[in-house]
């Protein structure tokens, strides 16, 4: 985090000694230590914030590539049916047809046949 080696935490030391004096350094290193682990702790609960929301803003754009993969194959499930229906109808009319020849054919058949009969 900072470049600061034994040698000059060991000035910074010395310094203190002089400045706060003996008696009160052991309770300025204390309250300093404590707010040390306070600002951690601080820093640490916003990097766990922060990779909340970034797992979060992923979670969500999965769950939007989720769902319009869903509409995709929701439409050609949907497309297909269609077809099918199109499909279905369409063999239908053609049965229909076939149907209705088979009946005009079968018509003046019969007709052919009560004439020749008597």
């Amino acid at each position: 985090m900072f470049d600061i080696s034994f040698f000059e935490l060991i000035v910074i030391a010395v310094v203190a000694l002089v400045v706060i004096g003996p008696e009160r350094l052991p309770k300025v290193a204390r309250t300093a230590g404590h707010l040390f682990a306070r600002m951690q702790r601080y820093v640490n609960d916003v990097k766990a914030d922060i990779n909340r929301e970034m797992e979060l803003q992923e979670l969500r754009k999965l769950r939007a590539e989720f769902e319009q993969a869903a509409r995709g194959v929701e439409d050609s499930v949907r497309q297909l049916a269609s077809d099918v229906r199109a499909a279905e109808n369409e063999i239908q009319q053609s049965v229909a047809s076939l149907a209705d020849d088979a009946q005009e054919a079968d018509a003046p058949q019969a007709s052919k046949d009560a004439k020749t009969e008597p």
